[in-house]
């Protein structure tokens, strides 16, 4: 399995390239025709380091059993615990191993974990899960300035029977806007940089967009488009949870098409974190 990595800046940065057009292109760039389609299931979700709403409760054992209903392929987790002395020592059962390894347990052999935020008691960050083989993963530093660590973690996939990788990049974004722009343009500098044009590409995550910028900057930037968006004309309601306003959260696809896109319902989910999970189809 994969082990976790310490954080890695991307500096160099790629013309502008023509875009793709994903939903044309894809079946010529992957050697394949619509009678050989292969769909995978996403879920991604801000599970909140494993605490309710106002960290009430731990619940992270509870999660486990709703990711696992779920019955996703590869899973984007935002705020996931790599360690914590303090939580270790004053909760019961609380996981002596890492949440995301705790997450995937038996279900998804393969993981990758991104170290963002590291304080003197442990540290969290993004992770993937994955029922396929993770054949290389980098996690790059977002962080622009401030107390606000944010990272982007890029995992490339083996799917089986297909000559072309699957690449899949765990997003969480700043809760200020202008850091948010910047890190958008370090996303796009990743993709031109370190994901082949024809590659099957999957964005997730925590975008912290509610002013609803992304679509039009990942668009334009690098062909990048929202499921949700794709299928509704708008990015899905995630924050609250338990009364979903503002929509920060999204999947993003290049060299895919996106079916079913859903919120995940109120129960369990509102209970389990401060973010509904979204979820989707993904054709390759």
């Amino acid at each position: 399995m994969p082990s976790p990595q310490s954080l890695i800046t991307v500096t160099e940065t790629v013309p502008v390239k023509k875009p793709f057009r994903p939903d044309e292109d894809a079946v010529e760039l992957l050697g394949s025709d619509p009678k050989n389609s292969f769909s995978i299931k996403v879920l991604t979700v801000n599970i909140h380091k494993g605490f309710t709403f106002f960290n009430r409760k731990f619940v992270l054992p509870e999660l486990r059993e709703a990711v696992r209903s779920v019955g996703a392929d590869v899973v984007f987790l935002q705020e996931v615990t790599g360690s914590n002395e303090k939580h270790l020592e004053k909760f019961d059962h609380y996981p002596e191993t890492p949440h995301y390894e705790f997450l995937a347990d038996s279900i998804w052999p393969q993981f990758a974990y991104g170290r963002n935020a590291v304080y003197t008691h442990g540290d969290h960050g993004n992770a993937v899960l994955s029922k396929f083989p993770i054949v290389r993963f980098e996690n790059h530093d977002a962080s622009i300035s401030g107390p606000e660590r944010r990272g982007l973690l890029h995992c490339e996939m083996k799917i089986p029977g297909r000559s072309v990788n699957v690449h899949a990049i765990c997003v969480h974004l700043s809760l200020t806007e202008s850091h948010r722009v910047q890190q958008m343009g370090k996303l796009c500098n990743l993709v031109r940089s370190s994901v082949p044009a024809q590659a099957p590409l999957i964005v997730a995550g925590d975008f912290n967009d509610w002013r609803q910028r992304a679509c039009k900057l990942l668009a334009e930037g690098v062909a990048l488009h929202e499921v949700f968006v794709q299928a509704h004309g708008k990015p899905a309601r995630t924050f609250p949870a338990r009364l979903p306003l503002l929509r920060l959260d999204r999947i993003y696809v290049r060299n895919a098409i996106g079916h079913a896109p859903v919120v995940l319902p109120n129960k369990p989910w509102s209970h389990l974190s401060d973010h509904a999970p979204l979820a989707a189809e993904i054709e390759l």
